[in-house]
């Protein structure tokens, strides 16, 4: 059976690593897409999950690959293996799923653009474990049981790291960061919709770094 590399793992990991939080976003404007991400990077993010929400997500990815090289920039909202091939052709540099299924984590094992498969369950768990998958996106973090899940996984599966999204503000993203095998996590509490829809670029700057400064660092 195929096993995921080091190398791919490590990419993985220091994508994870990069910033306490990832910023989770949808692009609904195409001319927001490029200033939006600047702000965020002007703040201190240093990776950026832009989903396939709308029909402007894959454009974005190809855009931001190339004028924000210092950052990472990968897909989030892969539900199937022909949009991984998508985000692959469009130079996403990571790939993040709401949940697993057998065909995307197949996929994910045979390309070089790293899964981060989304979980919500042991069980799902378990079947991208087997495949030798060991980071993973926990979603939706609050409604599946928050820390107290996150906690609980920790006894059985002491090798996994997280990045637990949905629900997650700054409120409560530290108390996920506390958790030992929590690496980072996805918000999208950076960019609120106001502010994006205004333009306010210098807002969400200066809230990506305030919330950076707050937030330890796992």
């Amino acid at each position: 059976m195929t096993q995921l590399s080091e190398v791919y793992r490590n990419r993985v990991h220091a994508v994870l690593s990069a910033a306490p939080v990832i910023p989770v976003l949808t692009i609904r404007d195409p001319e927001q897409a490029y200033p939006l991400c600047k702000a965020l990077v002007n703040g201190g993010i240093r990776a950026l999950e832009i989903t396939l929400r709308t029909e402007h997500g894959l454009p974005a990815i190809r855009q931001l690959r190339q004028s924000l090289p210092e950052v990472w920039v990968g897909a989030g909202t892969v539900t199937t293996s022909a949009q991984y091939r998508e985000v692959e052709a469009a130079g996403a540099q990571f790939v993040v799923t709401p949940g697993s299924t057998e065909a995307v984590l197949a996929c994910g094992l045979t390309s070089n653009v790293p899964l981060i498969p989304g979980i919500a369950t042991a069980s799902e768990l378990m079947l991208g474990y087997a495949l030798g998958y060991r980071e993973f996106k926990f979603f939706p973090a609050e409604v599946a049981g928050g820390t107290a899940a996150l906690n609980a996984f920790a006894g059985p599966f002491p090798d996994v790291r997280f990045c637990p999204t949905g629900g997650i503000d700054l409120e409560n993203a530290a108390d996920y960061l506390a958790l030992a095998n929590v690496l980072t996590v996805g918000g999208s509490w950076l960019t609120p919709r106001e502010a994006v829809a205004a333009g306010d670029w210098g807002v969400i700057t200066e809230l990506a770094r305030n919330s950076l400064a707050a937030l330890p660092t796992p």
